[in-house]
């Protein structure tokens, strides 16, 4: 079944609170309005997705996205306006949907100064484990920051990763950070 949504500036929302909750339900995609961490999908109210969960739903073929013209857009022509808005898009969308493969639960990490928070099982189920930060695969990096995102993380009881995307392939290399005691 495909579930309708509209493109509203930089998100997605889907009004139909029987759709929003059934959407919602396909893995804890989206934020329901005025419901902080929802537990469950027992919810009234609209979901608001991000463009890069509505390209995924979308791609998935869970999702239908109209524009405020009521034009319907394709996944070409999603993607195309995500790329145009959001100036990591190309690094950042295989991340989440190479991670949404694997069966994570994928939200914005930017609270923890990080891309993604990743979590086993969802927002108000658990916690996120890990924190993910999305590069290209030979953009060189301070290692300072390293130090100061993993110093972050672990103050917050998170594993650092960085994404590394080869730009040309789209392949991903995962790194995971752990605090070492001598």
């Amino acid at each position: 079944m495909k579930y309708h949504g509209r493109l509203v500036g930089l998100k997605v929302i889907v009004f139909d609170y029987e759709e929003a909750r059934k959407v919602f339900s396909l893995g804890f995609y989206g934020k329901p309005f005025g419901i902080r961490k929802p537990k469950s999908p027992d919810f009234n109210a609209p979901l608001e997705l991000s463009l890069i969960e509505a390209v995924y739903l979308v791609e998935k073929g869970y999702l239908e996205v109209r524009d405020l013209e009521d034009r319907v857009l394709g996944l070409r022509e999603l993607v195309g306006y995500a790329e145009k808005r959001i100036p990591r898009f190309k690094l950042l969308y295989p991340v989440y949907r190479d991670l949404r493969e694997r069966g994570y639960v994928v939200r914005s990490g930017l609270k923890f100064g990080a891309d993604y928070a990743v979590y086993e099982h969802g927002p108000g189920i658990d916690h996120a484990p890990f924190l993910v930060h999305v590069m290209p695969l030979n953009e060189e990096i301070d290692p300072i920051e390293i130090v100061r995102a993993g110093r972050l993380s672990h103050s917050v009881r998170k594993h650092f990763v960085i994404a590394a995307v080869n730009p040309e392939t789209g392949n991903i290399k995962y790194v995971m950070f752990k605090w070492f005691k001598p």
